[in-house]
């Protein structure tokens, strides 16, 4: 309900309903604390609600933890910062698992919004998203990671 209430009013790139996104990047999980955090993995970054609305209301403090990690300080355009914010995230397995399920999500074809008007700025986050998509499922290492998201600047 915490996750519900406070995206209720957003939409995503495409116009739909955000909610639905968090509800999808949940519904992928199977740890149920794992399942709290990916429902909720956006509700600090993008609302008003905090960490500590989310303790007081009984959140698993596994799962606040993976909140916190996923909670970007900035909207990391720069795509240095924002693999340093995987390469931390990578530590946490819950943090990781949801941000590989919100990952997949983003990144689905019927979700992509190549704006027209935002093209090469679209297709820089897909390829963002991709990237960290293979770091964090072990496809690439580390070094190669921060090597190809550097190349992205």
């Amino acid at each position: 309900m915490i996750a519900v209430k406070a995206h209720s009013s957003q939409r995503d790139k495409a116009g739909t309903a955000y909610v639905l996104h968090v509800l999808r990047v949940m519904l992928a999980l199977e740890d149920p604390i794992a399942m709290q955090a990916g429902v909720l993995h956006d509700v600090v970054e993008d609302t008003p609600v905090t960490l500590k609305d989310l303790v007081n209301s009984g959140i698993h403090p596994a799962a606040c933890e993976a909140v916190r990690l996923l909670t970007r300080e900035s909207q990391h355009s720069d795509p240095i910062q924002y693999a340093e914010y995987v390469i931390r995230i990578s530590a946490d397995p819950i943090a990781k698992a949801v941000k590989l399920s919100d990952l997949n999500d983003n990144y689905r074809l019927d979700r992509v919004a190549l704006r027209f008007s935002h093209q090469s700025e679209d297709l820089h986050r897909i390829q963002k998203y991709i990237l960290s998509y293979q770091y964090l499922s072990d496809q690439i290492a580390v070094d190669e990671y921060r090597t190809r998201m550097s190349s992205l600047v």
